[in-house]
């Protein structure tokens, strides 16, 4: 008899929810897509009942499509955005918005935490190069600074897959990958850094319990099964961060293999199976979403900058998506394609909401450079396209200066769904991409896996992925003819980042 587990991907834009079968087939799916609450370039955050509604949204859409009766679904499986906070009461309901992962309003805080906490202790305790205003330490600090009576009404902080599991089951619970970039879970204890509690004034009890990513947690309440039209029996797991998920469903289990996946953000993975310290402080060590297994992981909001260009400037293209059904991103790449390799001298910086590691600046900000008259909108967005591209060299750079070695790129995400795109990648990187048979789902695969692992769908994790996972027959290789202009340009793009910093960290006083 077939087994089926259903998964959520909570993005920063959309949720996705799949309902996959044990041979790894996708049976349906769903994404339901939300604009963020943006009052301030610094400022970004969520009403949590747009989570709910959409992961509502997403259950019926996916059930009403499958042929399948809620009773045969085994199991849950959850991928998340990391650092995202959900403050909660004693009721389990929210105490404010959530603060979205790319907020960036702690500056302040996190300084002081900076000052009260060295950079080699903080590398040390939790992986972080850096304290900065996106971890949810920063983001507790500035609430306990700025927000005192809704701080003193919280039960628990929670990050958006905790808070999940406890929508679902009433359990509270946590797991280190995405813990480890909260800068007050300890990531070679995997226990709370108190130092780190007693500062931020909160107690390990205002926490969640600390398990294992792919860990069974409970049942589905019964009032929630109702609401949700899933069975009371089905078992909610503990999953994983997103990107860490998505490595786990394109088959990067072991060391070697590296992901990139251009979402919302923009985000790469290389495995490797103890922690480590970059003593160069750029790139930063993260817990992977299997027990015992890290990352070294970076992530930047460079990937909503394509999504940002399409609602800004894209009208036509969104007209002609809405009459004919065709996604207005194939329309904006289709337009790209005709430009020629390098945009024509045109350079994006694509920081809308600060770089991450191995800069990690919160102060960089997006920039279009060497704009001239013969540039159209099409080479605006080639140029966007390329310079993620360069951020992921930027990133196989740093990760080969730990002495991890990247031999090949596996693609996941909506941006592995280009061809265009792709050999992008392989052009400025000149390395081999390798797709999955359906890479904008393999986060939610990912979860899936650890689900059924966690409820013995499948033994190990290994032969989980050995019979869902199918990769592309055939990789994208580099085009050995660009090789110098995209070095070129890659030089110029890396040079355009470092003579502007003195303007970005002016910018805060605009």
């Amino acid at each position: 008899m077939t087994e089926y587990i259903l998964s959520f991907d909570l993005g920063t834009t959309a949720i996705k929810t799949a309902l996959f079968a044990d041979d790894g087939r996708l049976v349906a799916k769903s994404t339901q897509e939300y604009e963020l609450i943006v009052p301030s370039a610094l400022i970004v955050e969520q009403d949590v009942e747009v989570y709910w509604n959409a992961v509502k949204n997403g259950v019926q859409a996916v059930l009403g499509n499958a042929l399948v009766a809620p009773e045969d679904i085994r199991c849950v499986g959850i991928s998340a955005q990391g650092e995202t906070l959900i403050p909660v009461g004693k009721d389990g309901i929210p105490v404010r918005p959530a603060i979205v992962w790319m907020d960036n309003r702690a500056h302040e805080e996190a300084e002081i935490l900076a000052e009260a906490f060295p950079q080699s202790e903080l590398l040390r305790r939790t992986g972080q190069v850096s304290m900065c205003a996106t971890w949810p330490a920063a983001k507790i600090l500035w609430m306990k600074r700025n927000e005192p009576e809704l701080f003193e009404q919280v039960d628990k902080f929670l990050l958006i897959e905790d808070w999940l599991i406890h929508r679902l089951t009433g359990e509270c619970v946590s797991e280190g990958s995405l813990l480890c970039s909260t800068t007050y879970w300890d990531i070679r204890t995997k226990q709370w850094w108190n130092e780190m509690l007693a500062y931020l004034g909160i107690s390990a009890s205002q926490l969640p319990e600390i398990r294992e990513p792919g860990e069974a947690v409970g049942s589905i309440r019964e009032e929630i099964a109702r609401e949700l039209g899933l069975s009371p029996d089905t078992v909610v797991a503990t999953g994983g961060l997103d990107q860490a998920c998505g490595a786990i469903g394109v088959g990067c289990i072991h060391p070697g293999v590296v992901t990139e996946n251009i979402g919302a953000a923009l985000a790469m993975c290389a495995l490797v199976d103890k922690p480590f310290e970059d003593p160069e402080g750029k790139i930063p060590c993260f817990y992977f979403a299997l027990p015992d297994m890290y990352m070294a992981h970076s992530f930047t909001t460079g990937g909503i900058v394509f999504r940002w260009f399409r609602d800004k400037f894209c009208q036509e293209e969104l007209s002609v998506a809405e009459r004919t059904g065709v996604d207005a991103y194939d329309l904006m790449t289709a337009e790209a394609a005709n430009v020629p390799p390098g945009s024509e001298g045109l350079l994006v910086l694509p920081h809308l909401q600060g770089a991450g590691p191995p800069e990690s600046n919160t102060d960089a900000k997006g920039v279009f450079f060497g704009l001239t008259m013969r540039h159209t909108k099409a080479h605006m967005i080639r140029a966007i396209m390329e310079s993620l591209c360069f951020e992921i060299r930027r990133l196989i750079d740093a990760f080969e200066g730990l002495g991890i070695k990247v031999d090949e790129i596996r693609s996941l995400g909506g941006g592995a769904k280009s061809r265009l795109w792709l050999q992008m990648k392989a052009d400025v990187t000149e390395r081999p991409v390798i797709v999955s048979r359906d890479p904008q789902d393999a986060g939610c695969l990912g979860a899936a896996i650890l689900a059924g692992v966690a409820t013995g769908v499948w033994q190990t994790v290994d032969e989980a992925v050995d019979k869902t996972v199918r990769l592309a027959p055939a990789s994208t290789e580099p085009c050995v003819e660009l090789a110098g202009k995209y070095s070129r340009m890659y030089a110029a793009y890396t040079k355009l980042y470092e003579d502007l910093c003195g303007m970005f960290a002016a910018s805060r006083n605009f």
